[in-house]
């Protein structure tokens, strides 16, 4: 009987989850997140919605890390009703974006080079907390790097180019609807309202389609799910290069809009400036979805 317990049982634990390079990533990330907000938090500092954000990056994306670790090393990934592979690679991409962007949003408004007037010691806790944001985004840029799909592997549609391409159109489609709420005047015309409609949508079938991905429900779909996905791609494509042409034409044009940044135009609180935004995003979230077309020609997964 004892030999039966003994040949069934099996290990408990994974220990490929953290000595594997993707594990050893992952540990990173844990200690990089943990350092990161710990300094902020003890004495570095933040405020207003920035530090906020930035906050809220480096907690959020340590907790889901600690997470996926204690469920690789224990096999609870198993229980769980996700498609893993696909709920890791989407993450994973997800944490970079977030990342990079609070590594540089952190010491652009809190680092300086003088003392005065936060003092030396807080200064330095700035910098040091930069630094830290830093390598925790080269750690999660590692694991997408190490996850990726290979040319001609069968994988996870989250881990190929059009998968990851996914989370940064939808990513892109956040930094266009923060632009847009910001006094962007959007409802002037029903024109730029077209664009804004195309914005939306586009965000929420990109969302979908990573939901079902994540959530391993494509089987389910009475459609299907890798056709569909590129005729959609193909449809965003054509939205977005109607508001590609649409959006500065009704912005920036003197007969709509104005050409120029206006003089008395607050810094922060200026349309304009919200418009400039929202037209440099929708071309690059015009290439990306061209870029997803053209990858998901190829793809296998």
């Amino acid at each position: 009987t004892g030999k039966i317990m003994e040949s069934t049982g099996g290990p408990y634990l994974n220990t490929a989850a953290v000595t594997s390079p993707v594990g050893i990533a992952r540990l990173l990330q844990m200690t990089f997140g943990c350092t990161t907000f710990s300094l902020v938090a003890h004495q570095g500092g933040f405020s207003a919605a920035y530090g906020t954000f930035c906050m809220f990056v480096w907690t959020f994306c340590f907790a889901i890390t600690v997470f996926i670790i204690t469920c690789e090393f224990t096999h609870l990934h198993s229980c769980l009703s996700l498609s893993w592979g696909n709920f890791t690679a989407a993450f994973a991409m997800l944490a970079t974006l977030m990342s990079i962007t609070a590594a540089v949003i952190y010491p652009l408004y809190f680092v300086q080079v003088g003392c005065y007037p936060i003092g030396c010691e807080v200064r330095d806790f700035r910098i040091a907390a930069s630094v830290f944001a830093g390598l925790l985004f080269v750690a999660y840029a590692t694991e997408v790097f190490l996850t990726r799909a290979k040319p001609g592997q069968v994988t996870s549609y989250m881990a190929t180019i059009s998968g990851l391409l996914k989370i940064v159109q939808a990513f892109v489609a956040c930094i266009i609807f923060g632009a847009l709420v910001n006094d962007s005047q959007y409802g002037k015309y029903v024109a730029t309202q077209w664009c804004v409609a195309v914005y939306s949508f586009c965000f929420v079938v990109t969302v979908v389609v990573v939901a079902f991905s994540v959530t391993g429900k494509t089987a389910l779909l009475w459609f299907p799910f890798e056709r569909s996905v590129v005729i959609y791609t193909f449809g965003a494509v054509l939205l977005y290069m109607s508001a590609a042409v649409i959006w500065p034409v009704f912005c920036f044009d003197s007969k709509y809009g104005s050409p120029r940044r206006p003089g008395l135009c607050a810094k922060g609180k200026c349309p304009w400036d919200s418009q400039l935004v929202i037209a440099i995003f929708t071309y690059v979230n015009l290439l990306l979805y061209v870029l997803d077309l053209a990858y998901s020609q190829r793809i296998r997964f």
